[in-house]
């Protein structure tokens, strides 16, 4: 599947920023399931890219000079590997074991992953787990903020797609398995989810495999990859600091469509 992406995102602020840094982990990079046919930034000056310590493509923007409003674009055309259920890569799969303030599981969580995965830590066990999270944790948009931690959504049973990848992440590691944070798009024909999303992967058997607990999807059929990481933190698209400005006006457009090949020709 050849997949279009745009994705533009808007800051506008109440008062004038003296200074502002944003790191931009907007750049998907080829891998054995997905092939960058095309991609550019759109950005208020040119950057250059170098690699995280996850090997996902960032760019840092630095803006010196005041300023009210930043305006950021990406787009490009990926060629995604429909059939390929499963990523090898040479680095270490276990730094992924490691919990952070956003996964840290209780006692609940624990347990609730020995039990759903029948204390499985194999593909058929965490594809269970998944879908008991799913059943557990309601998708509703705005129930949760950046900073909410996977025991936080796992107790109010309710979360979007961010959260249902932290309590993943909480449980599979709880089980011994190492599994990390997704950030990307998702082709959908759904209106109730946002085509840009976050799910885990997890290391079985030397390979990667993915999990989608808000769409319960065990195969990332639909799904474009930007970073990875050990949690939201260190691999959403767009996160930034900044001197000034008051209060902050965050607009995000983001627009995912398959092309057929026939139209490249």
């Amino acid at each position: 599947m050849r997949l279009s992406i745009s994705h533009d995102t808007t800051y506008h602020y109440e008062h004038q920023v003296r200074a502002s840094i944003q790191y931009l982990r907007l750049t998907p990079h080829d891998s054995e399931r997905q092939q960058v046919l095309s991609w550019q930034l759109n950005l208020p000056r040119p950057v250059r890219a170098q690699l995280d310590p996850y090997g996902n493509i960032l760019h840092v923007l630095t803006l010196d000079e005041p300023h009210e409003s930043i305006v950021i674009g990406a787009s490009g055309q990926v060629e995604i590997d429909e059939l390929r259920e499963a990523e090898h890569e040479s680095q270490s799969a276990l730094p992924f074991l490691r919990f952070t303030r956003l996964t840290e599981p209780d006692e609940a969580l624990r347990a609730f992953a020995r039990e759903q995965s029948k204390n499985r830590n194999d593909r058929s066990g965490l594809i269970e787990l998944m879908h008991a999270l799913h059943a557990h944790i309601g998708y509703q948009p705005g129930s949760t903020l950046v900073e909410t931690s996977a025991v936080e959504a796992f107790a109010g049973r309710q979360g979007v797609c961010q959260d249902h990848a932290h309590a993943f992440l909480a449980c599979a590691r709880s089980l011994g398995v190492p599994a990390r944070y997704v950030s990307g798009y998702l082709y959908t024909d759904s209106i109730d989810h946002l085509a840009s999303h976050a799910w885990a992967e997890a290391w079985l058997d030397g390979a990667w495999y993915s999990f989608d607990v808000t769409n319960c999807l065990a195969k990332p059929e639909r799904h474009l990859k930007l970073a990875v990481g050990l949690d939201y933190l260190d691999a959403c698209p767009v996160r930034g600091m900044r001197r000034g400005g008051g209060s902050e006006k965050m607009h995000a457009q983001v627009e995912v469509a398959p092309l057929l090949r026939v139209q490249q020709q």
